[in-house]
């Protein structure tokens, strides 16, 4: 597997997840307070278009490192869940580092 596949997702899983706490901000402010009514609007349609994005990166990356479907919509779904993106791609990218480094390389004999 090549480092840029990881790495696309994990761009795609930080800028999800700062676009939906953004979002979430938009909301308290469209609702709470009576203000941002446009700025909501825009803001939820960006995160959703960069969401559908990471979906396409995250699927790529579980398909090229054979995750289970239950481990899968798991981390498609941690788009969807302020703050859960963060910690996620943290345990995604542990856990893929050692299938980009690959087999350890075979002692040259003598």
């Amino acid at each position: 597997m090549k480092s840029s596949v990881l790495t696309r997702y994990r761009v795609m899983a930080y800028v999800t997840a700062v676009m939906l706490l953004v979002l979430c901000a938009c909301m308290v402010a469209k609702y709470g307070f009576g203000v941002g009514k446009d700025v909501t609007f825009m803001v939820s349609q960006t995160h959703g278009v960069l969401y559908i994005i990471y979906l396409i990166f995250a699927f790529d990356l579980g398909s090229k490192a054979r995750w289970p479907f239950g481990k899968l919509l798991w981390i498609l779904l941690s788009g969807t869940i302020p703050t859960a993106a963060f910690f996620v791609e943290r345990k995604v990218a542990r856990e893929v580092q050692p299938l980009i480094a690959g087999p350890a390389p075979a002692a040259a004999k003598a």
